[in-house]
């Protein structure tokens, strides 16, 4: 049996309404119940996924959530953080370097706050604030100090301009970090070998779980890493034929309450 189910948010908890449909809700609430261990594993901060975590049941001691695509794991009550990939002073100041030298919109994150070195802050990053439900500083850059555990920068524009920096990617930075462009107006650096495989594989680990006892639930390319360390990876049936190509079964899409009908699939004694 499957001890721990990792769950992808925008594109595979939520639909494409971004809704928690109750569908979805209940099988992952009956499965915890049954002592499966639910674990969100997002790229978003926690503050930005507190919300999903309540409606699920999910803010007990003993619960966790893999947050900044493997940047942190924390357990979700406490706000502790289990494990901590966060950059260094001098990478922060690297890619820094780069995205500036790019007119790159620059934001950064610690464990529950967002930051923008922009004075004028853009009106992207503002809605971004907002649909996370982080609070939103400026803070210049040279103010940024190696006691605040920077767990992602992530650059948002237009999806033009993305693709602009992406093809300015040199070759030094793309062996140096791991860089992700998860949806099109974003651009994700985090230290190499960081990303949800990595922190899922620390956290089950931790837990004494076996890889073979983990599932995993997801739809976009920052979830490869995380489908190919489960025992048992689950694409969604909305996913890239690239993505779903690592996969070892299709559910439904999320409109189709797909990780309702994985659960249901694979957990014995969840109600079909």
């Amino acid at each position: 049996m499957y001890k721990l189910v990792a769950i992808d948010i925008d594109g595979t908890l939520l639909n494409g309404a971004h809704e928690l449909v109750e569908e979805v809700k209940q099988a992952i609430i009956e499965a915890g119940r049954m002592g499966v261990k639910i674990v969100l594993c997002t790229g978003r901060p926690l503050s930005g996924i507190r919300r999903y975590l309540g409606e699920l049941d999910l803010l007990h001691v003993g619960d966790y959530a893999v947050t900044f695509n493997g940047g942190m794991v924390l357990e979700t009550a406490t706000e502790k953080v289990l494990k901590s990939f966060a950059l260094e002073l001098p990478e922060v100041k690297e890619i820094f370097d780069f995205c500036l030298a790019n007119d790159a919109n620059i934001t950064y994150f610690d464990a529950n706050h967002m930051y923008t070195p922009h004075r004028h802050i853009a009106p992207i990053t503002c809605e971004d604030a907002l649909l996370l439900q982080t609070p939103l500083y400026y803070q210049p850059a040279e103010e940024i100090t190696a006691e605040m555990d920077i767990a992602k920068i992530m650059v948002l524009n237009d999806p033009i301009q993305i693709n602009k920096l992406i093809a300015s990617l040199t070759d030094e930075l793309k062996e140096k970090y791991y860089i992700v462009n998860s949806v099109p107006y974003n651009l994700e650096f985090l230290k190499k070998g960081v990303n949800k495989g990595t922190a899922l594989q620390a956290l089950a680990e931790s837990l004494g779980i076996e890889r073979s006892e983990v599932m995993a639930i997801g739809d976009a390319v920052n979830d490869l890493e995380m489908l190919r360390y489960a025992g048992l990876g689950v694409v969604m049936g909305n996913a890239s034929a690239d993505i779903k190509a690592v996969a070892d079964f299709e559910t439904k899409t999320n409109n189709e309450a797909g990780v309702a009908y994985a659960i249901r699939h694979f957990i014995e004694g969840i109600a079909k």
